[in-house]
């Protein structure tokens, strides 16, 4: 992978202090620690200090820094060439692949190119175009409903404000800062199961609730980071820090993660758990931009 270059420390100097690459060795030190075997510490060995609040900020804007050096082509991974057709691929991105969404949506946006459109749509039809996203009724009832308050509302355009946005059907926090955030330039915090799965194993903070933890984390980064910071971590989780088996041997950022271990150590055995471009396959965009460097996903029925 890339070497690190320093970046950005983000919030004031009243409130976090300038990170310097020397201050930053404690907490390499105490993350690389995690990576011995279990029983290699003698039983006298004194337990790890508690990690301050300035310690943990000055590592978690590092783990930025390193993802941003790993995965520089980071992007929303929603096929879209406007506004209402981000905000009606987030709505079906729900209990399903990002991929799945991709494939389905061509057929979707031919049929009803504008919310007007899709408004008119005769429910039983629309169904039949998203059923393989999964939930397509109650999905349908939602992309009927945000339509028709974008014709009627809004004169037929997504607003750029995130409380106008979490008013329409179907429109939470996180759907709202995905639009925000991708089609408007306006920052935000993406807090989806990954960004949320990550942040724990990373000890930013231990928070289940997504609204708090997208307080917390808005709290360790400056405002200019928040859309690129949640795309890498979503990438990261994707790719590399899975669920059920991270690949903690293959992870380019195992010396700044207080979970190393909880995933395959083996770097061979870790790298063959590696996703999408990571692992040589194929992405989820159909459209992936120009210097993505993996493959194309194949159309729906393709493969």
């Amino acid at each position: 992978m890339p070497s690190s270059k320093t970046g950005k420390t983000g919030k004031s100097a009243e409130t976090v202090p300038a990170v310097a690459a020397d201050a930053e060795a404690p907490a390499r030190t105490a993350a690389a620690g995690a990576k011995a075997p279990s029983g290699s510490r003698s039983a006298s060995a004194k337990a790890p200090k508690a990690e301050s609040r300035l310690a943990m900020v000055r590592r978690a804007r590092r783990i930025n820094r390193e993802l941003a050096e790993v995965y520089p082509y980071a992007h929303p991974e929603l096929d879209f060439r406007n506004p209402f057709e981000l905000l009606v691929a987030t709505v079906l991105s729900a209990q399903t692949t990002d991929l799945r969404v991709n494939q389905t949506t061509p057929a979707l946006f031919a049929a009803y190119p504008t919310p007007e459109d899709m408004a008119a749509a005769v429910p039983e039809e629309m169904e039949e175009l998203i059923r393989p996203t999964g939930f397509f009724r109650a999905k349908t009832k939602s992309l009927l409903g945000l339509s028709a308050a974008l014709r009627d509302e809004f004169g037929g355009e997504v607003p750029g404000r995130l409380e106008d946005l979490v008013k329409l059907p179907g429109v939470g926090r996180k759907t709202a800062n995905v639009v925000l955030g991708n089609a408007f330039g306006v920052p935000g915090i993406t807090v989806d199961t990954h960004f949320g799965r990550l942040v724990r194993r990373w000890r930013w903070t231990d928070e289940e609730d997504p609204v708090k933890v997208e307080a917390v984390v808005a709290g360790i980064f400056p405002k200019s980071e928040w859309t690129m910071l949640s795309h890498r971590v979503i990438f990261h989780g994707r790719r590399v820090c899975h669920a059920r088996k991270p690949a903690c041997g293959a992870c380019p950022i195992a010396p700044l993660c207080p979970s190393y271990g909880e995933g395959e150590t083996d770097p061979e055995k870790a790298r063959k758990l590696l996703k999408y471009e990571m692992g040589g396959h194929p992405g989820q965009r159909l459209s992936p931009p120009a210097d993505y460097p993996g493959k194309p996903a194949p159309p729906l029925g393709a493969g």
